[in-house]
C-alpha cells in the first residue's frame, strides 16, 4: 500500500528558524586589528613607534639626509633651522644625518643580541634542564657570568678585542646568554613535571623526541618575551659602550657616539645630546611595550585586566 508523502505545514504563530548559510563570512582583517589595538593599546603604539624606527633606519638615505661624517667646519655648532633640521655638532656635520643614521646601529645590535642570546640562551637551557648531570656544571658557571653585571662583561671583552659593531654585537650577546638559558632551564624543569610529560615517558618516547615535541614549543612563549627585553637592554649596552668610548668606532654615527661628543658642550649646545637620547628612550620604550604586550597575550593569567 503506497503511502502518500505530504509535507506539514507549521502551525500558525511559530516562526520557522532561516538556514544557516553553507559558508559562514570570515572575519574581515582589519576588524582583527582594530581589535587587537583596542584590547592591547600599549602595545599597539610600542609596535607602531617600532615600525616607525625601523623604516627610519632603512630608508635613511632617502629621508633628506646627507653624509653623516661630513666635516664642515666653517658651519660648526649650527642651530636647529630649516637647513639644518637637527643642527650641527662641532665639527659641522649635520646633526639629524648622524641621529638618522645612528637608528641602524642601535637596531642591528639590538635585534642581532636578542636572536643569538635567544638560540644559545635556548640550547643551553633544553640541554640543562633535560640532563640531570650536565644541570650541575653548566648552571654553575651561569651563576658566576650571572654575577657579573652585563655591562661590566661587555666591558671586559670589549678590551680584549678591537672596537667593531661585530664585536660589540659578540660581547652583548655572551653577556646575555645566562639569562636567556635560566629562564629556559627554569621553564624545563617544571614542564618535566607535568602528566603528560610522564605520559609520554611512559609511552616510550625518547628524550629528544620529547624535547622537540613537548619541551621546545612550550619555551618558545616566554622566551620570546624575554628576546624583547633583551633588545632593549642590548641598545642601552651598546650606547653605554659608545659613551664611554668602548663601542663601535667614533667614526661611526651611532647615539652612544653623537651623545659622547656632545657632552662637553652639553650647557652650550644641549640639542647635541638631546636628540639622540629621545630617539635612544623613544626605542627602547616602544620594544618594552612590545614586550609587555607580548607577554599578556602570551600568558593570559598574568594580564593586567585579571
Amino acid at each position: 500500500m503506497a503511502v502518500e508523502a505530504r509535507t506539514l505545514a507549521p502551525p500558525p504563530g511559530l516562526k520557522v528558524a532561516e538556514e544557516l548559510p553553507d559558508v559562514i563570512p570570515a572575519r574581515k582583517p582589519l576588524k582583527g586589528f582594530w581589535g587587537v589595538v583596542r584590547r592591547r593599546p600599549a602595545a599597539a603604539l610600542g609596535g607602531a613607534i617600532l615600525l616607525a624606527m625601523i623604516a627610519v633606519a632603512a630608508f635613511a638615505p632617502l629621508l633628506g639626509t646627507v653624509d653623516p661624517g661630513e666635516l664642515a667646519p666653517s658651519r660648526r655648532l649650527r642651530p636647529p633651522s630649516a637647513d639644518f633640521w637637527f643642527g650641527t655638532d662641532m665639527l659641522g656635520r649635520d646633526l639629524y644625518s648622524r641621529v638618522v643614521y645612528g637608528a641602524q646601529v642601535s637596531l642591528v645590535v639590538g635585534f642581532s643580541v636578542a636572536v643569538l642570546a635567544s638560540v644559545f640562551g635556548l640550547a643551553i637551557g633544553l640541554v640543562s634542564g633535560t640532563v640531570r648531570w650536565i644541570d650541575g656544571v653548566v648552571m654553575r658557571l651561569i651563576d658566576g657570568m650571572m654575577s657579573i653585571p652585563p655591562i661590566l662583561l661587555a666591558v671586559a671583552l670589549m678590551a680584549l678585542t678591537r672596537g667593531s659593531l661585530q664585536n660589540v654585537v659578540i660581547a652583548i650577546t655572551l653577556a646575555e646568554i645566562p639569562r636567556v638559558a635560566r629562564l629556559v632551564r627554569g621553564v624545563v624543569l617544571s614542564l618535566r613535571e607535568q602528566p603528560y610529560i610522564d605520559a609520554a615517558i611512559a609511552a616510550g618516547t625518547s628524550t629528544p623526541m620529547l624535547v622537540i615535541r613537548h619541551i621546545l614549543p612550550n619555551t618558545l612563549a616566554p622566551m620570546t618575551v624575554q628576546a624583547t627585553y633583551i633588545c632593549a637592554s642590548a641598545m642601552i649596552v651598546e650606547a653605554i659602550l659608545s659613551f664611554i668610548g668602548a663601542g663601535v668606532p667614533p667614526i661611526t654615527p651611532s647615539w652612544g657616539n653623537i651623545m659622547a661628543e656632545g657632552r662637553a658642550l652639553w650647557q652650550v649646545k644641549p640639542t647635541i645630546v638631546f636628540f639622540p637620547a629621545i630617539f635612544l628612550s623613544l626605542t627602547v620604550l616602544a620594544v618594552n611595550l612590545l614586550g609587555d604586550g607580548l607577554r599578556d597575550a602570551l600568558d593570559p593569567r598574568m594580564a593586567k585586566s585579571l
